[in-house]
């Protein structure tokens, strides 16, 4: 899946006709509100992201998204913005389009990069007990059923299901899924957590309470 962040609706309707045609999945953003809320329940394998938009810039968007993610992003800027190009792939974008852009070139750039990227992501799945995690494609089945998570429900579950009968205090939680500049209180990893048992049906079960603790998943194998 390849989201696209374009606040012309023409331009972002050409992208999303030349990708689709060259076989890729394609989602398609006006503004950075939408774009934020759809990475709450999904990954994309890639962004393309236009510096100018309304609201939010593609930059600020850009820097967001590198506190808490490693998506391979493409910057689409202006002709003669050297700026906006320096400052996007210092902030860790991955590539860059100048407008206007050809299509062809665009598809071209999208392969390059995702080229790069892939062998570098590894093949990862957690297993515990009835709960299967593929980090790849950012999935989670529960006893076989899908489970629909947040980015930071996911995160939570991850972190467990990489150290199980490890007991995590609330502090850490926060600081590997909130990042260590999160000012808040230790309650918003008790309302994730809750959710995340919900979710998980009879799976949550084992995710047990340390008491004055935090959260640890359940140790037996």
């Amino acid at each position: 899946m390849i989201y696209c962040v374009e606040d012309d609706d023409s331009i972002r309707s050409l992208e999303l006709y030349a990708l689709s045609s060259a076989g890729f999945e394609v989602q398609g953003f006006a503004g950075g509100d939408d774009f934020l809320r759809a990475l709450e329940t999904g990954r994309p394998e890639l962004v393309i992201l236009d510096v100018m938009l309304p609201g939010q810039s593609g930059v600020e968007l850009l820097r967001q998204l590198r506190t808490s993610s490693d998506i391979p992003v493409i910057m689409a800027t202006a002709k003669g913005t050297e700026f906006d190009k320096i400052q996007s792939l210092d902030l860790g974008a991955d590539d860059y389009l100048v407008k206007p852009f050809g299509m062809m070139e665009m598809v071209s750039r999208v392969k390059a990069v995702l080229r790069r990227y892939r062998p570098q992501r590894e093949e990862q799945v957690l297993r515990r007990k009835g709960l299967v995690m593929d980090l790849a494609e950012r999935t989670v089945t529960a006893e076989g059923e899908r489970v629909t998570l947040t980015y930071k429900e996911f995160e939570l579950l991850r972190l467990f299901l990489s150290a199980p009968g490890v007991a995590l205090t609330r502090e850490r939680l926060l600081s590997c899924v909130w990042g260590t500049e999160y000012v808040g209180e230790t309650r918003t990893v008790d309302m994730h957590v809750k959710n995340l048992r919900q979710k998980l049906g009879p799976c949550g079960g084992m995710i047990e309470t340390v008491r004055n603790v935090g959260y640890r998943l359940e140790g037996k194998p």
